[in-house]
């Protein structure tokens, strides 16, 4: 399936979110994920289907001081 992923053409095999970001290999990394403009909250993950040309944007979060 083909995704718009942080700007750029994506094929992934991913059907739900977790899916993906375990495809990712970011699994238990602190990010945060935009859905076609909406953020998703972590424990929906499993439960949001993605479908051809969904928009993801996917930010690392980063400490520091």
């Amino acid at each position: 399936m083909k995704l718009l992923l942080n700007g750029e053409s994506r094929d992934v095999s991913a059907r739900t979110l977790a899916d993906l970001v375990r495809e990712l290999k970011l699994d238990g990394k602190p990010i945060a994920v935009e859905k076609n403009r909406d953020v998703v909250p972590k424990s929906k993950y499993r439960e949001t289907a993605l479908k051809e040309g969904d928009v993801l944007e996917i930010v690392h979060l980063v400490g520091g001081g």
